[in-house]
């Protein structure tokens, strides 16, 4: 991996390079304070002051030439729309011509000033992510309070572009009234939804929403796989992934998470009656679902591993593994065993594949498909979490093959068997392994003072800055401290080696975000997990009209995302709707609780509606901002990112469904409010969590 100092220098236009931010220099500052022990708070506070002095006067340098070329660029524009006014009076073909290549120009030089704020801001970001990683306080949120918000706040200028946003409107425009037109010249105002074919128009977009992180549907649904990509992607490593990319290996993948989705809630509506006939208790239904949690927790960590060195036999593993857990499944009715029951969906567990199907479009997919690689794996779990419910619905019947009874409760197992068996068919002569790029493996030794440095750094303000260890220390980044050259250490780089060495690279914000993951799993799965006995203890429904139920809230999934990723994510910012979205999460567990007897079917299907309408909307933009504020680091490698969240996912669901089990104890009358009193406080605690967090979201 490059180090981000060397991109950075990489993608800078050499003959504005003394415009960008000094980052070296700041690095070197963040170290000669670290190696400063500090007298009191006054000393802390006083290089609070001195580092956003320096910042200040960075982010100035910044802005006032970026305001100097968009002057130059209004300038050229101004003299291009006088001559397309002549054009219009007096049109000719040859002309026009010359004046869309003159506009394009302009349109190339605006991408030059976009790219220059992008690097910048992404500069800005980083520093003030490696300050607060330094010194444990909070750097990023005493400054983006005091500047964002400030009427003469430069920090907007870069961040928002302010001013930018009329020059590309007016190139856009013109480029798009003079494309091939011949003459006539309708206006994008009149015509919003016609395409623009121009490649400098497109560029332009797709420039100005990474720059402001607008979002489309596409984009805030792939969002949801947190799929992390380097903010500084080069062509070089766009150009590998090309090669090793395989549409038939991607849809292997596809399919897999599909088919895993179904697996996991097909069982959700026949669990509490399949326990009972069994001898077990209905409410044993959560140990039943959640067992396949259990061993996702473990399977996740080995499938990632497994990943480093092959895609195509873990999947074979996977696909071997669920068979035979489904099958064993679907016998535990006939041999009359709930433990071959919960040992066939422990199986199912063990085979949990996500980690290599989110690994495969994180590493295999070119950038330019990544996006809508991510949206269709997170499309295919949400149509999973519909379609499992809503199958099991349909399997109602109940007749004998020999000794083998088929009903609604072994039909589910069955079914997944011999779509495990098929799948497993296809997998074996169509999947196509990637060219693996050659890495030199060279552990890295990580001193015991290293390893420690992370408790010391969080204790804030009433401890020193940082001991000095005498050793060339790494950022959250990956970035070394500055040591005399802007090249940095191959190791220092790598991925994190194990699940201690990821965990200390967490920051708070970081930590927040996933406690946030947390919750809002643990609600849905309380939720999902327990809709079959709440419903049958409370108003008497069927097997299908659960399935029906659960499906409906499936199907939820997708419309939401496009109505908050087309629309609400580009009105408000992640973090409006991160608190908002929690604040929702905890008024749909309040309206679940049983205050009013009876309960009612409108009370428990709105307030679940609310739940995991808010939950989903919620997971989106936690996922999106867990991707920004986390190390790039843990981008790749199978301690990453996506592991770490997927885990914080399955502890909760793993949590969640023993809970429904333990308050099965207690009786069905009383299951409901208790299992909802720890997703009330979990809930409250993240909410309180991120207003502490809020301005570090940034």
């Amino acid at each position: 991996m490059v180090a981000f100092g060397k991109k950075l220098k990489e993608r800078q236009i050499p003959e504005w390079q003394r415009y960008y931010i000094n980052y070296k220099l700041m690095k070197k500052k963040v170290k000669q304070y670290s190696q400063q022990t500090p007298s009191g708070p006054q000393d802390r506070r006083r290089v609070l002051k001195e580092f956003s002095r320096m910042l200040d006067s960075q982010i100035e340098k910044v802005v006032l030439f970026m305001l100097e070329q968009q002057g130059r660029l209004a300038s050229r524009i101004q003299k291009l729309g006088e001559k397309s006014a002549i054009l219009q009076q007096q049109p000719d073909i040859s002309q026009i011509s010359e004046l869309r290549e003159a506009y394009r120009e302009a349109g190339q030089d605006l991408l030059k000033l976009l790219n220059f704020v992008e690097i910048n801001a992404i500069g800005i970001r980083k520093i003030m992510k490696k300050f607060d990683k330094r010194f444990g306080y909070r750097f990023t949120d005493y400054y983006v309070t005091t500047r964002s918000n400030h009427p003469y706040s430069q920090l907007q200028q870069v961040f928002k572009h302010v001013g930018i946003g009329a020059v590309v409107g007016a190139i856009s425009r013109n480029l798009a009234d003079l494309q091939d037109r011949q003459g006539s010249y309708l206006s994008i105002y009149d015509q919003p939804s016609a395409p623009l074919q121009d490649p400098v128009i497109d560029s332009i977009k797709s420039a100005v929403d990474r720059l402001t992180h607008s979002t489309n549907f596409l984009q805030f649904l792939g969002q949801h796989a947190l799929i992390m990509q380097d903010e500084l992607f080069t062509a070089a490593e766009d150009q590998a992934e090309e090669e090793r990319y395989h549409l038939m290996s991607l849809l292997l993948n596809l399919a897999n998470t599909f088919l895993y989705m179904v697996n996991t809630y097909i069982i959700v509506p026949t669990a509490d009656n399949y326990a009972l006939s069994l001898g077990a208790a209905a409410t044993v239904c959560g140990v039943i679902i959640g067992s396949m949690a259990v061993a996702q927790v473990f399977s996740s960590v080995y499938f990632s591993a497994w990943s480093n060195k092959s895609y195509f036999r873990p999947l074979v593993f996977s696909s071997i593994v669920l068979l035979i857990g489904n099958t064993m499944y679907a016998l535990a009715y006939d041999i009359q065993s709930i433990w071959v029951l919960l040992i066939g969906r422990l199986f199912c567990g063990l085979g949990s594949a996500r980690a290599v199907n989110r690994r495969y479009i994180s590493d295999c997919v070119p950038l330019k498909i990544r996006m809508q690689a991510s949206a269709a794996f997170v499309s295919a779990s949400a149509l999973g979490m519909a379609c499992g419910p809503a199958l099991a619905g349909l399997l109602q019947t109940n007749f004998k093959i020999y000794k083998l009874t088929i009903n609604e409760d072994t039909l589910p197992g069955w079914v997944m068997a011999l779509a495990w068996f098929l799948y497993l068919i296809w997998l074996w002569f169509t999947f196509k392994e990637p060219a693996r790029e050659m890495e030199e493996n060279h552990p890295q030794e990580e001193t015991s003072s290293v390893q420690v440095k992370n408790s010391e750094l969080e204790k804030g303000l009433a401890q020193p800055l940082l001991v000095n260890t005498g050793e060339s220390q790494e950022d959250e980044d990956g970035d070394p401290d500055y040591d005399g050259s802007e090249e940095a250490s191959e190791d220092s780089h790598r991925p994190a080696t194990s699940i201690v060495a990821a965990y200390r690279l967490l920051t708070p914000s970081v930590k927040v975000q996933l406690l946030i993951y947390f919750m809002l799993k643990y609600a849905m799965e309380i939720l999902l997990s327990e809709s079959s006995v709440i419903t049958t203890y409370y108003f008497s429904w069927s097997t299908s009209s659960v399935a029906i139920f659960l499906a409906c809230l499936g199907l939820t999934v997708l419309p939401v995302n496009v109505i908050v990723g087309s629309y609400i994510s580009n009105m408000f910012e992640d973090r409006q709707i991160l608190l908002a979205s929690e604040i929702i999460v905890c008024i749909g567990i309040v309206l679940s609780f049983q205050v009013f007897i009876p309960y009612s079917v409108v009370q428990y299907v709105s307030s679940a509606l609310i739940t995991f309408v808010s939950a989903e909307v919620l997971e989106g933009v936690n996922l999106s901002l867990l991707s920004r504020v986390m190390s790039s680091r843990l981008a790749r490698g199978t301690y990453n990112g996506g592991l770490l969240s997927t885990e914080a996912g399955t502890l909760a669901r793993v949590v969640a469904d023993g809970t429904i089990t333990l308050a099965g104890y207690l009786g069905q009358k009383n299951l409901l409010n208790i299992t909802l009193i720890p997703s009330f406080l979990i809930c409250v605690g993240s909410i309180v969590a991120t207003c502490f967090t809020y301005n570090s979201l940034y």
